[in-house]
């Protein structure tokens, strides 16, 4: 390469493994499938198990517990006992060099949409090298302009609702007023879209002769779910059926794809969701309800891959694209929280809902209907794995990933199995910018070094990221330990203490039992056959590997009642 590429990373929030045409979905997604067919499509590509984590590793190329998300970024705000501890910051703090800033010197770093790294103007985007920036800053929105009814319902209700879904705006470094400054027609994952657009006319007309790093992180699909109708009713009775049968027909359709074999991935996860009714067991008007709520959530993803589309044909149209390293992938696994479980000061989020929304069969997807889908519909998402998004198992950290750059890609439309981490970003841009990590020192400031390993001998010649034998990958959140090295994987999944925000999502009822589990990951992508007392020495060895990720990531573990 003689021209300098360009970037552009692509997030989804909490779309599951399946929920991509090419990775198994029925869901319409033609821009994000093509880019699969030109492209190359990660089948064991991990992040962590929630938002805010994922992202700052992403932005930093290390570790959650070092770049300042240790635990997740709502409750290191408003949880205390990590104050005192580095890396529990509760936003990307200054030890780490940010992606951005290493690259303004020579690229234009553009942001529009979700930040999640921190809530003030000395941790926002543009205090971390973004130059053009339009970003939502906590972790969750209304996808249409916020919805305020008419009566008493908002200003007794209000002040706990903004702190589930605040409206905090940033247009480059000043807040603005999301009531008065955003457009009445306002859908996020449009309108991320078009401020994107608008900052890349804005770099061709006045900063062409750099090349631009872009990122958009929509916040589609995240609850609460909300979609234009016209593509809601393209869904109408298309899951009538029920997740279960979701999740067969996905299935099947991943093996047909060479995503997943049952011979060499080993049996999909059982299903299990406590006393969650069977979809046989529930009231008709229960089933039109839950189907209707996966009915938007599809609607949200071709939203998503539409806009997606729009990008894709902007930079043909500049004649960018095929020198833009583009990026799609999602940052945890599916949400399957059971939200009306979640206690605000003025009572339930389902009580608060009820009287501040219209969530009647027929409004559900409107700007005035606030749900969610539930761990059924997300199981159907991350099968063959277990679990989903707050879980350390695979179906909360494995997502789907999907990489377009043609010159260094020599086989387009095949599919990569080998292990990588969304730390792998930050080196992996860095290398093919020409740029090197600026550690130990970065701005008169100490910073750690990157922890992720360079794809780009990957994408050419296919040879492995991770050496099987020498490196692994340790992650932590809510006291969920696990750590990998090659196909090996040990859980630790604490008794009930360290399962206090889960215990607040979840009603089935699941715990763990405080002791270390072994899994062949390559042969049992489920996690369903613990080899823990067969296989003694490498559970051992895990152990050894978790103390030593321990110390080196500064992490602090849960302390079990």
């Amino acid at each position: 390469m003689t021209k300098s590429p360009n970037f552009l990373i692509i997030v989804a929030d909490d779309l599951g493994w399946s929920d991509v045409g090419a990775f198994g979905s029925e869901i319409n997604t033609p821009n994000l499938d093509t880019l699969a067919k030109e492209g190359l499509r990660f089948t064991d590509f991990h992040t962590a198990s929630a938002c805010s984590p994922t992202r700052s590793m992403l932005l930093s190329g290390t570790d959650n517990h070092l770049a300042g998300l240790g635990q997740m970024a709502e409750f290191a705000s408003r949880m205390h006992q990590w104050d005192d501890y580095p890396g529990y910051e509760g936003y990307l703090n200054w030890r780490v060099a940010a992606l951005p800033e290493i690259l303004k010197e020579k690229y234009d770093n553009i942001i529009s949409g979700k930040w999640h790294l921190g809530l003030t103007k000395e941790t926002s985007p543009s205090a971390r090298g973004f130059e053009k920036v339009f970003s939502l800053l906590p972790g969750a929105g209304h996808h249409y302009k916020d919805y305020k009814p008419s009566d008493d319902t908002y200003k007794e209700k209000g002040d706990d609702l903004k702190k589930l879904l605040p409206s905090l705006y940033m247009s480059g470094n000043e807040f603005i007023d999301a009531d008065k400054e955003l457009p009445e027609d306002f859908y996020s994952s449009d309108y991320f879209t078009t401020k994107l657009e608008g900052f890349l006319n804005e770099h061709y007309s006045k900063d062409k002769d750099r090349p631009f790093f872009a990122y958009l992180p929509f916040t589609a699909p995240h609850w609460p779910l909300q979609a234009p109708r016209q593509l809601i009713e393209k869904y109408a009775g298309r899951y009538n059926q029920g997740p279960d049968a979701l999740r067969l027909s996905r299935l099947k359709k991943q093996e047909n794809l060479g995503l997943y074999s049952s011979i060499r991935d080993g049996p999909p996860a059982e299903v299990s969701t406590g006393d969650e009714k069977e979809w046989s067991e529930m009231r008709e008007e229960e089933r039109k309800f839950s189907s209707k709520t996966m009915e938007v959530y599809a609607a949200m993803v071709e939203r998503l891959d539409w806009n997606v589309g729009r990008i894709i044909q902007y930079l043909k149209e500049k004649g960018e694209y095929d020198n833009t390293f583009v990026l799609f992938m999602s940052d945890n696994g599916a949400e399957g929280a059971i939200l009306e479980n979640v206690p605000l000061r003025g009572g339930k989020v389902s009580d608060i809902i009820r009287q501040r929304y219209d969530n009647s069969l027929d409004n559900l997807g409107n700007r005035n209907s606030f749900t969610w889908y539930g761990p059924r519909w997300a199981l159907a998402a991350t099968a063959p794995s277990r679990d989903f998004k707050s879980y350390i198992s695979e179906g909360g950290i494995r997502c789907p990933l999907i990489v377009r750059f043609p010159p260094i890609i020599q086989n387009p439309g095949s599919i990569s199995h080998t292990f990588t981490t969304v730390m792998d970003i930050t080196p992996t841009v860095l290398e093919l910018a020409g740029i090197e990590h600026p550690y130990p020192r970065y701005a008169e400031r100490d910073v750690l070094p990157v922890r992720g390993k360079s794809w780009v001998k990957h994408l050419a010649t296919g040879t492995s990221v991770y050496n099987e034998e020498l490196d692994f990958t340790g992650w932590e959140l809510f006291g969920q330990r696990a750590i990998r090295r090659g196909p090996w994987k040990a859980i630790y999944v604490p008794v009930s203490s360290a399962f206090f925000y889960l215990s607040q999502k979840l009603r089935d009822g699941r715990r763990g039992d405080s002791k270390w589990k072994l899994y062949n990951i390559k042969e049992d992508r489920a996690e369903s056959n613990d080899l823990s007392e067969s296989r003694p020495d490498i559970l051992q060895e895990l152990i050894n590997y978790w103390t030593l990720y321990v110390s080196e990531t500064g992490l602090i573990p849960v302390i079990e009642n």
